[in-house]
């Protein structure tokens, strides 16, 4: 029986609706999930943490992989079918609960991989929580809205407090694209599977501290179509000619603007900004 067809089953089966609000909308594409694993390289040593693992499908494909799998479900009517796949495989762990109040305590021991079909619409949130915690997965493979991927991926020019926040603390990839129809119900949109590797902490705290660094960001982003030293003078309360000068002192043009710096270029202007703190 093909994934749809599994699908259309077990949903009449549960009595389960998707809800579009949730983000509820399963793979039902052998291909992407064999692909989803191929890219995160699961082998039998790894730990992995899948999220909103539904009705199994890639959980399946990664418990033959993978050394063991941890699995957070939020919703209540999917719990009895990953019940009845945990007591078929004892590399299963089920948590139940929200995976944005979860605990580190509760993530898998060690270094661990985070593979998941992520619902759109905790993306963001999501990447925020693992990327800032002080327990962070080796990598993540993610199968996510495409333009949110794109927009991660993007380079200075195209930039985003979302791109910023990911190349920060890892190396963002493009794996490939996935169509609407790999899904049911189909989205309105799209899909690609993205991979973050390389993860770190932040890596600048001898040069300028992190919340001196992300409160120059949003300061920089804080109206999107004015120019760099306009935001920094209105966010910060700095008089036109110390925008300038931080502007200066970072290397960077007057007429600069939030979307065309890297993480670097912010960093410049993180230190310029600290020691303008320093000197008063």
């Amino acid at each position: 029986m093909d994934l749809l067809l599994q699908t259309d089953y077990l949903l009449k089966k549960t009595g389960l609706k998707p809800d579009k609000l949730k983000g509820q909308n399963f793979c039902v594409d052998e291909k992407v999930i064999s692909q989803m694993v191929e890219a995160a390289q699961v082998d039998h040593d790894d730990e992995i943490l899948e999220i909103g693992p539904g009705f199994g499908f890639l959980t399946l494909a990664l418990l033959k992989r993978a050394k063991k799998v941890t699995a957070v479900e939020l919703e209540k009517k999917f719990i009895a079918p990953l019940k009845n796949l945990q007591r078929l495989h004892h590399n299963f762990r089920l948590i139940e609960g929200d995976i944005l109040r979860v605990n580190d305590d509760q993530l898998p021991g060690g270094n661990y991989k985070i593979v998941a079909n992520l619902p759109y619409s905790i993306t963001s949130v999501f990447l925020k929580k693992f990327l800032t915690s002080g327990h962070q997965p080796s990598s993540m493979t993610l199968l996510i809205q495409k333009e949110v991927a794109l927009r991660i991926c993007a380079r200075p020019g195209a930039m985003s407090r979302l791109a910023l926040a990911v190349q920060l603390y890892g190396r963002p990839r493009l794996v490939d694209f996935v169509q609407a129809s790999s899904f049911w119900p189909r989205p309105a949109v799209d899909s690609a599977i993205l991979q973050i590797t390389d993860l770190h902490g932040y890596s600048y705290q001898n040069q300028a501290a992190e919340k001196i660094y992300w409160q120059i960001v949003r300061s920089g982003f804080a109206a999107k179509r004015k120019q760099l030293k306009n935001n920094l003078k209105n966010s910060l309360h700095l008089k036109a000619a110390e925008a300038d000068k931080m502007l200066q002192t970072a290397g960077l043009n007057a007429q600069s603007r939030a979307q065309e710096l890297s993480p670097a270029d912010w960093l410049k202007l993180a230190q310029a900004y600290q020691a303008t703190l320093i000197d008063v």
